[in-house]
């Protein structure tokens, strides 16, 4: 008898992130525990963006932003990403970096308001009248091509569709047909289709026709009978962004003939009136309860690189109905104010800084390096001895914590070259000495300086 995988066949390659680790603030209450959700140290950071999620929640960070300002390696980024898993999945969460507003293609505002759009959400509800239920009968009539008499086309079809409670049989024309033959729905499939439009939509296999299967792809797992009416009315929900709005009005309008015709290429700059009339479409559904806006997060690292002109236009963003939570984050001190002769502290305007929460982040313990060490290890499947893990937590303390989690995965590799599926004291050794840190790569840099190119 051959074992059923079905469960194994549905996983899926995960990419290993910087902080795929990140599943939290790691919260009790108000209170950060020492290690939790994946994050370590940093209490006062911690619970301090506690209190923001909560802020956010309630609806009262408007005309607001957080600031995370402290040294490289100190878990900014990480607590931001942290503040997004905690405030749910469908709120949006763009992560943007300083440098990436200097683009040949767009202006620098629009290239911010975009990234405003996209971490705002829309949640739009739609009652439609559907026919859904299981294919119990399927017969479709097909013609001669009118250009074509070798080529027959459908004309169309006799369905019937059977709920737990109903049966129905319908005629339906040549464009249900087409749908029906497209995604190859047969006698068995649980279908939907739109009363208004004809778009037949295939949820899956009914339980009661599905061959069981050994080995079952991920279209492949059974769904029940629906219940009630075949003719009902169903309520769909989507979650979009303004961004998304924004750019299906915008090739809704322009384009021309050929972009009708052929499909122009996606908008890259929109016009300010498409976005004032989707602004205005949104409120309408909001009104009418049709519609519900989610702000989402606006994460900006390294934000000291922005310049003045998006400081100022960030400033005025601030106070707009619709605008996302702002968060920044800094490594920098007093340093001037990019496309100014002004200096500042973090590289940000002072009256831009005076609507921040700034919430400060401080260098890792000894203790706290060994533990994110410990946790890194564990997200990348690297088995490591005592021994080794005691050689990068002192490599961290004495380098940088990038560095220490830098070298984890060389260092396993290297033993498994030898044969081996742990990280010994050798293998770290042997990596430390192929990879060098800040402080020995400028060392080489004095050394053979006259070998350079200035």
């Amino acid at each position: 008898m051959l074992e059923d995988i079905t469960d194994y066949s549905r996983q899926r390659f995960l990419r290993v992130g910087a902080h795929s680790h990140v599943k939290g603030l790691g919260l009790d209450g108000l209170k950060a525990k020492p290690v939790g959700d994946g994050l370590v140290g940093q209490i006062e950071a911690r619970e301090a963006a506690g209190i923001i999620v909560r802020m956010i929640k309630s609806g009262k960070m408007a005309g607001r932003a957080v600031l995370f300002a402290g040294p490289p390696g100190t878990g900014k980024t990480a607590i931001a990403y942290a503040i997004a898993k905690e405030l749910g999945k469908d709120v949006p969460f763009v992560a943007l970096s300083g440098s990436e507003i200097y683009s040949s293609e767009l202006k620098k505002t629009e290239v911010l308001t975009q990234a405003m759009r996209k971490a705002i959400g829309v949640r739009l509800r739609e009652r439609r009248r559907v026919y859904e239920g299981e294919v119990t009968q399927l017969e479709i009539k097909t013609r001669k091509h009118p250009y074509n008499p070798y080529q027959e086309i459908p004309d169309h079809v006799v369905i019937g569709l059977t709920t737990k409670d109903d049966r129905r049989v319908f005629r339906a024309g040549a464009t249900i047909a087409s749908y029906i033959l497209q995604q190859g729905i047969t006698v068995g499939d649980v279908i939907t289709i739109d009363a208004e439009t004809g778009r037949v939509t295939r949820i899956g296999r009914s339980e009661e026709a599905a061959e069981k299967y050994d080995i079952a792809g991920l279209g492949e797992k059974p769904v029940p009978r629906p219940g009630g009416p075949v003719e009902k009315e169903k309520e769909f929900v989507y979650v979009l962004t303004l961004h998304d709005l924004d750019q299906l009005s915008a090739q809704s309008r322009g384009g021309g003939l050929f972009s009708l015709l052929f499909g122009g290429p996606p908008t890259k700059e929109i016009d300010s009136e498409v976005r004032r009339e989707v602004d205005e479409m949104v409120k309408k559904r909001v009104e009418e309860g049709t519609a519900e806006i989610i702000p989402g997060v606006l994460f900006i690292d390294e934000v000291h690189l922005l310049d003045i002109e998006a400081y100022s236009f960030l400033n005025a963003a601030m106070e707009s109905e619709l605008a996302p939570i702002m968060i920044f984050a800094s490594n920098r001190g007093i340093t001037r104010v990019r496309g100014t002769d002004i200096t500042s502290p973090h590289g940000i305007p002072l009256d831009m800084l005076d609507r921040m929460l700034i919430i400060s982040t401080r260098p890792y313990t000894k203790d706290e390096i060994r533990k994110i060490l410990e946790i890194r290890a564990r997200e990348e499947g690297v088995k490591i001895s005592k021994e080794a893990m005691d050689k990068l937590t002192e490599i961290g303390v004495q380098s940088t914590l990038r560095y220490a989690v830098q070298l984890l995965t060389p260092s396993y590799e290297t033993a498994k070259a030898e044969g081996r599926d742990e990280v010994s004291v050798k293998d770290v050794d042997r990596a430390l000495s192929l990879f060098s840190d800040v402080k020995r790569s400028v060392e080489e840099l004095n050394k053979w300086k006259e070998k350079f190119m200035y």
